[in-house]
């Protein structure tokens, strides 16, 4: 059992992608939301303990919010210590948990269990990420072009190992015969539109600028901007707005931070300004008297959103239109 939580959604699935490649057989994938198990805790257990179609091996793989997986998971090791036979590896990706979160107490001890927390990665650390995937495909970079990598998808590495695949394609570029790639290579494959894509939208939605949606959406659509992704962007700067709150308190002012600071949030001198609006706008109550924050409401409505887009990719950019443009007029809001 692998319970992947933190507020960095991405480098948690990045994670469980690497464990289901590594497992010795891993089979099908059997995809659960928390949402099923919180509703019928049982199914786990059946789902795990079932073979395939024609009769392989098979592993679960499960979305959930918080600790929505605790029940099946906690019946799921009883019925294992009841006799109920083994079970097919399950792999949690839990965003919006943390590592002291009953589920993650649940594990953390067993000798079955792997539990990890993810926090939003620096740049450094994604540019090593991404130098890391062009040797395996066989590129070589050149120059700062690891770190264009990784500042265009938004320090999102599923977004990068897309992006160096891309790449390597375009270069023809194998293990056994390596190629460079060149900042030219880079935005011959269209990298630029991507750099610059995301930026403009989130900023106008998590701004409350209601005016700008239309046209942004528009240069989505002619843009060819994937909707996932647009949510997942959506999802990166919440999550940078949550760990600012944690470092600096709701009350707190984004230029008292130092620059190594600034540098460890993710704050960058291009986006700084939006961002410290953005942090005002989302840290203030959700509603008048309560505790509850905007941004306490953002996160679980995006965690919803990416589920939607998912489970709905013919009307992906619909959803994603109408959602957008709800979202910049509760962040518009005084």
């Amino acid at each position: 059992m692998f319970f992947f939580c933190g507020p960095d959604e991405a480098g948690a699935s990045a994670a469980a992608n690497r464990i289901a490649a590594a497992l010795p057989d891993a089979g099908d994938r059997v995809e659960l939301t928390g949402a099923d198990l919180k509703r019928d805790p049982a199914l786990l257990g059946d789902e795990a303990r079932s073979t395939s179609l024609f009769g392989g091996q098979r592993h679960i793989w499960v979305r959930a919010s918080g600790d929505e997986a605790h029940d099946a998971l906690q019946i799921l090791i009883e019925t294992a210590d009841a006799g109920a036979g083994a079970a097919a590896p399950v792999l949690v990706i839990a965003t919006s948990a943390t590592d002291k979160s009953r589920t993650a107490k649940l594990l953390e001890k067993r000798k079955d269990a792997m539990v990890a927390m993810f926090h939003p990665p620096d740049l450094g650390s994604v540019a090593g990420a991404v130098r890391g995937m062009a040797d395996a495909a066989g590129l070589r970079l050149g120059g700062d072009l690891a770190e264009r990598i990784a500042r265009g998808a938004g320090l999102d590495v599923r977004l990068a190992q897309s992006e160096v695949t891309k790449l390597a394609l375009y270069c023809d570029a194998d293990p056994q015969a390596p190629k460079p790639a060149s900042l030219e290579d880079h935005a011959a494959i269209g990298a630029a539109t991507e750099e610059d894509g995301f930026a403009p939208l989130v900023n106008a939605v998590l701004g409350g600028e209601v005016g700008r949606i239309g046209g942004e959406v528009r240069r989505m659509r002619e843009l060819g901007l994937n909707p996932v992704g647009v949510a997942l962007a959506l999802e990166r700067r919440a999550a940078q707005l949550a760990q600012i709150a944690a470092k600096i308190g709701t009350n707190g002012k984004i230029p008292s931070l130092g620059p190594g600071e600034k540098m460890q949030l993710g704050i960058f001198f291009r986006e700084e300004r939006a961002i410290i609006q953005q942090f005002e706008r989302w840290t203030q109550p959700a509603a008048r008297g309560g505790r509850e924050t905007r941004l306490d409401r953002l996160i679980p409505r995006l965690i919803g959103l990416h589920r939607t887009l998912l489970a709905n990719s013919q009307a992906a950019e619909l959803l994603l239109a109408q959602e957008l443009t709800e979202i910049a007029r509760f962040a518009a809001k005084r």
